[in-house]
């Protein structure tokens, strides 16, 4: 067996050094026996061992000591993380086992993990090439097709790329990226998902499902590029592909149509049949609007309830204080230090184990009156305050050094100072020092003991001061080594009570709060007495103490129980245990101590120090005192500490469990010596009705039992009682769980400096369940739970600390840490550092379990674990776990001692900073009480409704805009100049040199005041005459017929406006497209392809930059130059005079064709007819009231919507000059658009979403300089946001606050709403009233109904008017499934009769139906003869108190989310974006969210802000903030990286896109977590 010794394991191969450094660590931590280990470890090194003679000679004569590797590996390991083995228990382990058994094997969908996140150490097994995603043949798309999202560079792709046409070929095709070298992101493939090719099916088959009523999609993916900084939304919005069905039309990608083939996610589908739904019974009302109470789940009828008559407050025996005993510490002090000085008093060991510091009590009294004498005349010299009696001081010691640290506890009493012990702070992480610096704090201390060893170990700054330590008051640092001797004639002051505060002692509680209990000097008094009585204490005695000597049992007994009864102490440091956990068991043997102060820890790790045991001898030993004998699994470790050592000569009634708290100090004490049966017991309890509060006595053998050793009898002089542990104190059952309170005289008095929740513990009057009082004593509540037995045995079962309360039902901590140590194999995670507690989500305890685990664990080896860990407290404890998290090694907060910091550890976890390696959620299994799911009731008809409506008077939902007037200057205009053309000649003749356009680029001239520079200036004249050079080219280079459609692909400015009446003045039709961006070419410029194909465009026109870019080398790699229709540069125009300018034969003839990205990420083109576009500028000249004389200024995207309209159609018609400036060039110079407002002192200016936010972020810290510069904006009239959406309130409130200091006004910055079938709706006019904002129920808005609160009411959510209905605009509010007219208390679908509504979708291919649908709707009751056009957003209208212009009161419009994008779920109707701002919310490093549904479950992708590590910890943040505020559960998290979510021009997210995207697995993300 020795011969394997002389092996040098360094010349080892590594696998064997691994295996054997492995079978160290399970040695050191009890995972195999010595001989099991021996075993082993012979079996390892067989091939490596010398067999001769001579070898195993040698062996015998020089046994070598362990490699150096293995040594360290020894010590880093050896139990530092062993503290929790007190919990491991044989029964525990057989129940947990068996209980795995009936399982099978579980199915749990692994996360995706990009492997970037893979922590150092953690390994990734390589897949099987049939589980990846990446192959050659199971891909659709070749190499050189692959399309992903695009992420890392300036510009980005906005869309997915998955569908194409049904003909593949007919795709555009997209080259890769340039110049990123990264593997496809199918190289990160959800395990799983098998097939892309299943995804290609199942698309194809949605393609023949039946169209929707929605607008139609022209394309699966209208593609937009921004920057990733989530700002510059102005790159160019394209479109890649065309999604269609086999018949021709138009369709879109629906949950419901999709088929559940089971390919288009394995792992979606995998979690979908893991799920297990709790199953409801259907709710029969149509939806109440009382408070929608979560459920409460339904009592257990056979659940136990206590039976047991009410329990009567319990005596200890009388405290009948032994002649002879000192009168106080003091007294004991003086007593021994000067008839017994010699005696020694403490004895510390080294290091090494060896006992060399020792001392004595004289020399202990002599430095206690030499600190005393010190710190009472010898601080405050400098001006400052020195030390006066009831002072409080902080005692700063470490562990290792109690003979100073004792010095300066009874110097303090000596004094009469107030002496707090305290930890050494640390500037490294330290969970717990801030606490302790505030409770220093509100102590008022000023001063701080410590060693000049611990003094030098501090961190100091430059000048050699200690720092200040974060959150602690500065302190004046006294080195007690350093003090000078007392005087002779010196004594210490005479002590004024005996009430006064003799010490404070700090705690924790269950918030993580630092608080100092206060104990008077009586009760320090009491309580020695007290201890001395019950543990039989007698002069002379030696006591080993294992124990922190600064508080709890190991200060009471080894620092004032040892002096009071003048024993000897000997002290064993925590770091020496760490290396030698026998040596407190030397040091019984070697002195023949009579009393060991341990706790069960230290009893396990002597259980494994095997090799130290033949020497042990325990017969002197008559006192074992377990410290932590409260802790229901200390059993284990007494009881296997006893069998071992029995024949040690340990006796059996030397093993005394103690009970203490923090506030009533010891609870109570075994006695030791004991002779009587009854005075000790245990009991094998039912875990089933320990959950109900209740004590039911189990089978020996049963699985789910709770094995209980008393902790002794109650203390003497003290009387206890059992209250329940929630509500008033009324005294518990004799058979029934409560808290522990205590009477007696030295239980501490209070928390220090906080009245009210000391009463609440401190002075607690127990009563009956009538109500009535007991007595007139005051008891002291103990945080421990549990219930006395016969003869006054006082059982603990656990802690008020530990307990966890879910759905009604009782939980310990320590409880599900044995059930989590049972479940085999350990070897994922490290034993010891297991966290458990429980986190309050949706009115409930929500059960968490965070362990770190090893390093060489692989993802999955740790979520086979995980969900056997799930399985095990689910059958054992019937609970769910919320959330199982992984962390890596030596991740957790750690006490000083090297335990873990429960309360920093949650703190962090709600956080989100704890950076988990792996995270399992469980919301689907563990919330059952989520409210009852709407029911919609079909047989309700439209008219009922009405009916029902009318009856009770509720005002119908509809509202209007002013009246068009027939003032005589509008009809003569109207008479004269029906189209725009008309009114362009008109002006250029009338007033030929009026400035219509000025261009403004970045450049800013000056220092100050600012000006800005003009680029370019059009007057009418030059406008008319370069558009008909432009009509001139068309007819003549272009060959072009009357109503040809044109493509205008120009970047923002006058060229663009140019050309569009160039059009106009030959009759073709433009198109406005934007452009490519040069540096995402490959992604943009088949958009621009697909959207010149869809609107059959004979011609482009451009300028030269972009005709170049057209034809470069790059565009021509990805289209063909020949694929264009005719190109026609406009810079290079004829100087040729058109004959005559083409009138359209009548007004409704198409003037234009207006194509955006809707919302939900499709294409949508729109016919304008002349008429149309002539009235929509003529209602914003009257809303606006706009003049030749007004100046406008303009700041956003010109290519569609209200936006294009203002840029290049409304200065026409109205004749006022505009101001235009790209959104590009905000994003070069943030400030250029406000200089130019106020410069020009504009009143009305229209900016986008995307500037609002640039100005915001760019000027946030600049508003003081540019007020210094001479920026005002006093002149401001209309600050008017152009939008699709609902109104961003949070973003044009902080627009408004931060540039208030420069003169904007809030009632100046409004918005306003256009959508496909009307371009303008409502806009914000000079005469307008002001904005309107209301606050509404979000959850009756689930219901599609709109209830009034209170601002700052629970659930209210923020809505702001959506501007003003513009004159002619009539809106009604319909139910978009009935076609019933709502009344104004109902969410429904907008809809609008308006003289500038679109005519029209335009379609490759002609649909009536769609046509009908969307632009000729009639209400199914109310007005039935007008033709309304229906928007797809959801909205309402309520009338105000202000007036409007015409004297009638105002009926605002509030527009809350398109139709199309809303999500239902349980039968309630969601906006995304609520959604999304809550969980944006939720983490600092969450830059922008986006949901959507898949397979009815909610997925939720949230860009990451921050490191890939921190990408876990959103996971559990996003499942909270989603169900505590939406009731809704998450079924995946996606996490990816800033500028993935695609957006379009407006700023408007694409959420289909990138649900698209998430099912083709394109988007590379960082980490899926799916939900269970």
């Amino acid at each position: 067996m020795m011969a394997d010794k002389t092996i040098d394991t360094s010349l080892l191969p590594e696998d064997v050094r691994l295996k054997l450094e492995e079978l160290e660590i399970e040695l050191a931590e009890g995972d195999i026996t010595q001989k099991g280990y021996e075993k082993k470890r012979t079996r390892l090194l067989a091939n490596y061992v010398s067999h001769s003679p001579a070898g195993k000679l040698l062996a015998i004569l020089q046994p070598s000591a362990p490699s150096p590797q293995t040594a360290a590996q020894r010590k880093a390991h050896r139990r530092l993380t062993r503290e929790d083995n007190r919990y491991h228990s044989e029964i525990r382990t057989e129940a947990v086992m068996q209980a795995l058994a009936l399982h099978k094997k579980p199915v749990v969908p692994l996360p995706s993990k990009r492997t970037s996140v893979q922590y150092p150490g953690q390994q990734q097994r390589p897949r099987e090439r049939h589980e990846s995603s990446s192959d050659d043949d199971d891909s659709i798309f070749g190499d050189d097709q692959h399309r992903d999202f695009q992420r890392g560079g300036r510009y980005r792709d906005s869309g997915a790329s998955s569908s194409s046409f049904s003909d593949a070929s007919a795709s555009p095709h997209h080259g890769g990226r340039g110049g990123d070298s990264r593997p496809h992101s199918a190289a990160y493939a959800i395990p799983g998902n098998t097939s892309r090719q299943a995804l290609a099916d199942v698309l194809q088959s949605t393609r023949h499902s039946q169209p929707i009523s929605q607008p139609p999609d022209v394309t699966n993916n209208a593609k937009s590029t921004r920057q990733a900084d989530r700002v510059g939304h102005y790159a160019p919005a394209h479109i890649s592909s065309v999604r269609m069905n086999n018949s021709g039309n138009i369709s879109g990608l629906q949950d419901d149509e999709i088929r559940h083939q089971g390919k288009v996610s394995a792992k979606i589908q995998q979690l979908l049949n893991t799920l297990k739904r709790p199953k409801r019974k259907p709710l029969t009302e149509f939806f109440v609007e009382e408070d929608d109470a979560l459920e409460t789940p339904a009592p257990d009828p056979n659940a136990p309830k206590p039976e047991g008559s009410t329990m009567s407050p319990f005596p200890g025996e009388p405290l009948v204080i032994p002649t002879g005993l000192p009168r106080n510490l003091e007294s004991a002090l003086q007593r021994y230090g000067s008839s017994s000085y010699k005696a020694n008093a403490v004895t510390v060991l080294d290091q090494n184990g060896k006992p060399s510091l020792t001392l004595t009590y004289g020399k202990l009294l002599a430095r206690t009156q030499k600190i005393a004498y010190n710190m009472l005349q010898k601080t405050g010299h400098k001006g400052e305050g020195g030390i006066k009696p009831n002072d409080r001081v902080a005692l700063v010691y470490p562990n290792n050094d109690p003979i100073s640290f004792i010095s300066g506890f009874y110097g303090c009493l000596q004094a009469g100072v107030i002496p707090v012990p305290v930890e050494v702070p640390s500037s490294r992480r330290d969970a717990g020092g801030q606490g302790i610096g505030f409770l220093l704090g509100s102590l008022n201390v000023k001063y701080a003991l410590t060693s000049e060893a611990c003094h030098k170990s501090l961190s100091k700054t430059a000048s050699g001061e200690v720092v200040q330590f974060k959150g602690w008051p500065k302190l004046n640092w006294l080195v007690t080594d350093n003090f000078h001797k007392s005087s002779k004639d010196w004594q210490p002051p005479p002590k004024q009570s005996e009430d006064i505060p003799a010490y404070v002692e700090y705690t924790q509680s269950k918030d993580g709060s630092t608080v100092g209990v206060t104990v008077t000097r009586k009760a320090m008094l009491c309580h020695a007495q007290t201890l001395t009585l019950a543990s039989n204490y007698t002069e002379g005695e030696v006591m080993v103490c294992v124990l922190d000597f600064k508080r709890d049992v190991g200060l009471w007994h080894g620092i004032l129980c040892s002096v009071f009864n003048g024993m000897h102490v000997i002290f064993i440091p925590y770091s020496l245990m760490k290396v030698d956990p026998a040596s407190w068991m030397k040091m019984i043997t070697k002195y023949k101590a009579s009393v060991a102060i341990v706790k069960s820890r230290d009893m396990h790790w002597g259980l494994l120090a095997q090799k130290d045991h033949k020497d042990i001898s325990f017969a002197s030993l008559r006192l074992l005192l377990v410290a932590d004998g409260a802790n229901p699994w200390s059993l284990t470790s007494c009881d296997a500490f006893l069998n071992l050592f029995q024949s040690k000569g340990l006796k059996p009634e030397a093993i005394c469990p103690c009970a203490s708290s923090s506030e009533a100090l010891t609870v109570s004490i075994r006695r030791p010596g004991r002779s009587s049966a009854s005075a000790t017991g245990r009991g094998i309890l039912s875990m089933q009705g320990l959950s109900h509060g209740v004590v039911r006595v189990d089978t020996e053998n049963s699985l789910t039992s709770l094995t209980l050793q008393d902790c002794g009898q109650v203390m003497p002089g003290a009387m206890m009682i059992v209250v329940k542990t929630e509500g008033p104190s009324i005294l518990c059952q004799t058979d029934e769980v409560g808290e522990l309170c205590l009477c007696a005289d030295y239980t501490g008095v209070s928390y220090w400096g906080l009245q009210g929740i000391s009463s609440t513990t401190f002075q607690v009057q127990p009563q009956h369940p009538d109500g009535t009082i007991i007595g007139d004593k005051q008891y002291v509540r103990t945080g421990l739970l549990g219930f006395l037995g016969p003869g006054g045995l006082v059982f603990v079962c656990g802690s008020k600390e530990g307990l966890m309360t879910v759905s009604g039902r009782r939980h310990n901590t320590d409880d599900i840490i044995a059930t989590v140590l049972a479940v085999e194999p350990m070897k994922f995670i490290y034993r010891g550092r297991i966290a458990v507690f429980s986190v309050s989500v949706l009115k409930d305890e929500r059960i968490i379990i965070i362990a770190e685990q090893r390093p060489d664990c692989t993802e999955e080896e740790s979520f086979q674990w995980m969900s056997r860990v799930l399985q095990a407290v689910d059958s054992i404890h019937q609970v769910g776990v919320y959330c199982l998290a992984l962390v890596p090694p030596n991740y957790l907060p750690k006490t000083p001692l090297g335990g873990i910091h429960l309360p920093e550890t949650k703190k962090k976890f709600l956080e989100g900073s704890l950076h988990p390696a792996n995270v399992l959620m469980c919301p689907h299994t563990c919330v059952t009480n989520l409210p009852k799911p709407r029911e919609h009731r079909p047989d309700v008809t439209p008219s009922a409704v009405h009916v029902g409506n009318i009856v009770q008077g509720a005002r119908m939902a509809q509202a209007q805009g002013r009246e068009l007037g027939s003032s005589e200057e509008e009809s003569d205009t109207a008479r004269k100049h029906m189209f725009l053309t008309e009114i362009l000649r008109w002006r250029s003749q009338t007033t030929p040199d009026h400035i219509v356009f000025t261009l403004l680029n970045s450049k800013i001239q000056g220092k100050w005041p600012y000006q800005v520079q003009p680029q370019i200036q059009m007057s009418c004249s030059q406008l008319h005459k370069r558009a008909e050079r432009i009509g001139c080219m068309l007819m003549e280079k272009g060959r072009l017929n009357t109503g040809d459609h044109v493509a205008l692909i120009y970047p923002p400015g006058v060229d663009l406006i140019a050309a569009f009446y160039g059009c106009l003045y030959v009759g073709c039709v433009p198109v406005t497209i934007r452009p490519p961006h040069p540096q995402n070419i490959a992604t943009t410029l088949p958009t621009v392809k697909m959207i010149v194909e869809v609107s059959k465009s004979s011609a482009i026109l451009t300028n030269s930059i972009v005709h170049k870019l057209l034809k470069s080398k790059e565009a021509t790699q990805i289209l063909e130059s020949k694929s264009w229709p005719t190109i026609l540069d406009t810079d290079d125009l004829p100087k040729k005079k058109l004959a005559a300018i083409y009138r359209a034969p009548t007004p409704e003839m198409i003037c234009y064709l207006d194509f955006s990205v809707s919302t939900t990420g499709m294409l949508a083109g729109v016919k304008m007819s002349h008429a149309s576009t002539t009235a929509l500028c003529r209602s914003i000249k009257l809303q606006c009231e706009l003049y030749p004389s007004r100046e406008v200024t303009l700041c956003l995207d010109p290519y569609c919507g209200l936006g294009f309209v203002l840029w290049c159609l409304a200065s026409i018609y109205s004749g006022h000059h505009s101001i235009l400036i790209a959104p590009s060039e905000v994003e070069t110079n943030p400030a250029v658009w406000l200089t130019a407002v106020s410069n020009y002192k504009v009143r009305d200016t229209f900016c986008s979403y995307g500037v609002m936010e640039l100005c915001t972020r760019g000027l946030g810290t600049s508003t003081a300089t540019l007020k210094q510069r001479g920026i005002n904006l006093a002149c401001v009239r209309t600050c008017c946001v152009i939008a699709e959406e609902r109104p961003r309130i949070q973003l044009t409130t902080s627009f408004t606050k931060l540039f208030a200091n420069l003169g904007l006004t809030p009632r100046s910055v409004s918005t306003s709403f256009g959508c496909r079938v009307n371009l303008g709706m409502a806009l914000q006019g000079a005469s307008c009233p002001d904005p309107t904002t209301v606050y509404v129920d979000k959850r009756a808005m689930r219901n599609d109904r709109v209830t009034l609160v209170e601002k700052g009411s629970p659930h209210s959510l923020c809505i702001m008017e959506s501007g003003k209905l513009l004159p002619g605009v009539k809106v009604v509010i319909a139910n978009p499934d009935t076609k019933g007219q709502c009344a104004d208390s109902h969410l429904g679908e907008i809809w609008v009769n308006s003289p500038h509504n679109a005519s029209g979708y335009f379609m490759i291919y002609g649909d009536d139906s769609l046509h009908a649908e969307h632009f000729d709707s009639h209400l199914a009751t109310g007005d039935l003869s007008t033709r309304y056009a229906r928007t797809g957003f959801l909205g309402f209208v309520r009338r105000t108190e202000l007036t409007q212009s015409d004297g009638g009161r105002h009926d605002a419009i509030f527009v809350v989310g398109a139709l199309d994008e809303t999500i239902m779920l349980r039968g309630m109707r969601y906006h995304p974006i609520d959604i999304e701002m809550s969980v944006v919310r939720c983490h600092r490093k969450i830059c922008e969210c986006a949901v959507f549904t898949w397979t009815n479950l909610l997925v939720v992708v949230v860009e990451l802000e921050g490191s890939e590590n921190e990408a876990l910890d959103l996971v559990p943040l996003v499942t909270n903030v989603t169900l505590e505020e939406h009731y809704l559960i998450v079924g995946v998290v996606v996490v990816v990286d800033p500028g993935v979510i695609p957006i379009n021009s407006r700023g408007e997210k694409q959420r289909m896109h990138l649900r698209d995207g998430f099912l083709a697995d394109q988007l590379d993300p960082i980490y899926v977590a799916y939900n269970m």
